[in-house]
């Protein structure tokens, strides 16, 4: 692909850092496959970080940022019909774009971190949902940050986030590996 060992070397070292692979000495990097407990750890931090990130951006949108804000869950929207992987990636898209709103370089590092592992994990292990309760969902909160309702706007990312949690199969009192859950879900939908 043109591309030197070099590059892709420390392209692979940032994506472990992130959380993203595993590097494997002698043997390559793989895709990361989180355990049920930092699956879990994960969604509860971000549940608190974007909390944050609501509380900081209720009332203060411009009206660019609001059609910026409106225009990517229009995309949202049109990429219902497409493939999943294309609706993950737009749905944290949203969540990267509200924190890179608040201007704070380190609200906006952590979220984009956390975005990006979550979206690994709906990948990987996500049960099938629809993407329209994510855009619906989306267009709410959007809604009421607009109108400044600081507390209903926590309450529909707590409830939004919880959604996704669940959606990615992670029961909150399993200390197994998530591909344990997995297997069972598979079972019991026919599928294994």
């Amino acid at each position: 692909m043109g591309v030197s060992r070099t590059l892709v070397r420390e392209a692979l070292v940032r994506l472990s850092q992130e959380g993203l692979v595993e590097l494997r000495p002698n043997r390559g990097a793989v895709v990361a496959r989180p355990s049920l407990e930092e699956g879990h750890h994960l969604f509860t931090t971000r549940l608190a970080l974007e909390r944050l990130v609501v509380e900081t951006l209720s009332g203060r949108l411009s009206k660019g940022q609001e059609d910026e804000l409106a225009n990517h869950i229009a995309a949202e929207e049109a990429a219902r019909a497409g493939n999943g992987s294309a609706s993950i990636r737009l749905a944290g898209e949203f969540h990267s774009l509200l924190a890179s709103m608040t201007g704070n370089a380190t609200l906006i590092r952590y979220v984009n971190e956390l975005v990006a592992r979550s979206s690994l994990i709906l990948a990987l292990y996500g049960r099938p949902h629809s993407s329209e309760c994510a855009v619906s969902e989306h267009r709410e909160i959007l809604a009421m940050l607009s109108a400044g309702e600081t507390a209903r706007a926590v309450h529909l990312m707590g409830h939004h986030l919880e959604s996704i949690t669940t959606r990615a199969v992670l029961p909150k009192d399993t200390n197994g590996d998530i591909r344990d859950v997995l297997a069972s879900y598979a079972m019991a939908e026919g599928l294994g």
